[in-house]
């Protein structure tokens, strides 16, 4: 049995960085970046997700050198692999446009042989349906959703927006909900972050995480609410990944310490440190990203909903 296996569609990026003359492509996507953050960590993990026939076999080769069990991985030759282009401005804002996309995951391809003690669900666009959810609950006994790709819609050019989901039943498989200030206000169609928090908890979600940025974050568990400053990194050259990666490192040492508060400093503190590089690099190990949790754990604040 593994640790964590991440459910989602690989990417492969285009980044539109400011200041540097062309854009970089980099390997990208929540199997990418959760994964290789939980590793690092210490965990065994997997991926169940589909490319197309141009997924580069060096990607293949350097996930597997890397730890990632790649049993779960479906290549569809006729099609193309999920593909975005991401441009950032100088604020920290980004565009976000879908350039291809890989054929959904059905139940199909969730092979029963593959367990694991938490499963990370987190599409980035619309290929995990929401109704899936309930099969993979079968799979574990701990479900962490990121629901940013259930959320997004693309025009015709592949512009990304955000649209509210009438029918959210499906959190009632989650354990841990992770998602951004504008993802969970999108989702549940609430203005106010810890509005949206509540409204999540509702449906007996038992650790809601909204991240912010710069601000931080928000966690909820039981009724405690907590505001969580954000790890400082030294720089900031590629925010890409950075949800991921603080996934991957929650859950991670939610398996060796459920103490959501805690768990949410280190999933700052990990991604802190991986948007010091551009693409997936950056990973740290437990003693530097335990260093920089510390002190920001000794910082959180308990709010009032």
């Amino acid at each position: 049995m593994l640790d964590v296996i991440t459910i989602g569609h690989f990417s492969m990026d285009l980044i539109f960085l400011p200041g540097l003359p062309r854009p970089r492509k980099t390997l990208g996507g929540p199997p990418t970046y959760t994964s290789l953050a939980a590793k690092r960590m210490g965990a065994s993990v997997g991926v169940i997700s589909k490319v197309g026939g141009d997924f580069p076999e060096k990607y293949v080769k350097w996930l597997k050198e890397q730890g990632v069990d790649l049993s779960g991985l479906k290549v569809s030759g006729d099609s193309r692999t999920t593909s975005f282009a991401l441009k950032y401005y100088p604020g920290g804002e980004r565009d976000l446009f879908l350039r291809s996309r890989a054929p959904p995951i059905s139940a199909e391809d969730l092979s029963p042989s593959m367990k694991a003690r938490a499963i990370h669900v987190s599409p980035i666009a619309n290929e995990v349906p929401a109704d899936l959810l309930e099969t993979i609950s079968s799979m574990t006994s701990i479900i962490s959703l990121d629901p940013q790709g259930l959320l997004r819609r693309f025009n015709n050019e592949g512009r990304m927006h955000l649209q509210k989901m009438d029918d959210l039943s499906f959190l009632r498989c989650i354990k841990i909900l992770k998602s951004s200030e504008k993802e969970i206000r999108a989702l549940t169609g609430r203005e106010s972050v810890t509005e949206a928090i509540d409204k999540v908890r509702g449906y007996g979600v038992e650790v809601v995480i909204a991240t912010m940025g710069e601000k931080g974050s928000l966690v909820l568990f039981g009724d405690n609410l907590y505001m969580v400053p954000s790890a400082k990194s030294k720089v900031v050259l590629d925010p890409t990944g950075a949800g991921d990666v603080f996934a991957g490192a929650f859950i991670t040492e939610y398996l060796k310490n459920p103490d959501p508060l805690w768990c949410t400093c280190v999933g700052s503190a990990a991604a802190s440190f991986v948007i010091e590089k551009i693409g997936p690099k950056g990973f740290k190990g437990n003693r530097e990203i335990y260093r920089r949790a510390a002190p920001i754990y000794e910082k959180t604040l308990k709010l009032h909903l």
